[in-house]
């Protein structure tokens, strides 16, 4: 199993959301990160399994929410997560953290 590791723009962009689903229903915020730790196990799990979108950036839908996570597998096979991604925003927002 890799270890998982939130870049701070990706912490922010995780707590951001999770603010905004918080304030739509109360304990909605808290089910989005639970979303989000379950697809980093899923990550640590098999990191492979999860399709490069660009260069060596793969990505892993979260099941609940249309969020993805975006990450990249470092030489040491730790995992860094670079965004916590809304899918309907525009990818080069994501892309200048590459």
């Amino acid at each position: 199993m890799r270890v998982v590791v939130f870049t701070s723009s990706a912490r922010f962009d995780m707590f951001e959301a999770a603010d905004w689903y918080e304030n739509e229903a109360r304990g909605l915020g808290e089910r989005f990160l639970l979303n989000v730790d379950a697809t980093a196990v899923r990550i640590a799990e098999n990191a492979l399994q999860f399709p490069v979108v660009h260069r060596h950036v793969r990505r892993a839908l979260l099941t609940k929410f249309p969020y993805l996570l975006l990450y990249v597998i470092e030489a040491d096979e730790t995992v860094s997560v670079i965004s916590c991604f809304h899918c309907s925003r525009n990818p080069m927002r994501w892309q200048q953290r590459v």
